[in-house]
């Protein structure tokens, strides 16, 4: 087993794993335009996207995640820093519980130790909760979320 940051190379086999996410939330899908979006996607992405790769030994993906970099707003007197969102985590079902997840949990936090990123955030799955927390991620519900189409209290401002 092997985890590398994923390259430009790998699109197909990242999309590769993100079909099979979807298949398995969803049922399969049948959508001839994946493909071409997905690649335009990670190109228009890689630019503050890392992106990670787990392999077998010959070279098959089984395993991905990716972090969306955000470089906080320049203050007077401090340092600039910058923070990670982690996305899109997936393992293979069939290599689940054999250590995929935890190799590339321990990239990611190593990368983001080593760029001196402030902060690590993510929404996990009930699934995926005991993988973070091994990955030294805590609860945190300082954040707050606005849900798609919900209503403005009066006086709040206008409506879009």
């Amino acid at each position: 087993m092997r985890v590398r940051r994923a390259a430009t190379t790998d699109v197909r086999g990242l999309a590769g794993l993100r079909a099979r996410w979807t298949e398995e939330q969803d049922g399969p899908t049948d959508d001839p335009s994946f493909l071409d979006r997905f690649d335009a996607w990670f190109a228009r992405e890689s630019a503050h996207r890392v992106a990670w790769l787990a392999e077998t030994g010959e070279g098959s993906p089984v395993g991905m995640l990716n972090m969306m970099m955000f470089e906080r707003m320049p203050r007077p007197g401090r340092s600039t820093g910058s923070w990670g969102y982690v996305a899109n985590v997936y393992v293979v079902p069939e290599h689940r519980g054999a250590g995929v997840g935890g190799r590339l949990m321990a990239a990611l936090t190593s990368h983001a130790d080593e760029a001196g990123l402030v902060r690590l955030v993510l929404s996990p799955t009930a699934r995926s909760v005991s993988l973070y927390e091994r990955a030294g991620f805590s609860r945190d519900h300082d954040l707050m979320l606005r849900p798609q189409g919900a209503l403005i209290e009066p006086g709040a401002g206008p409506r879009p």
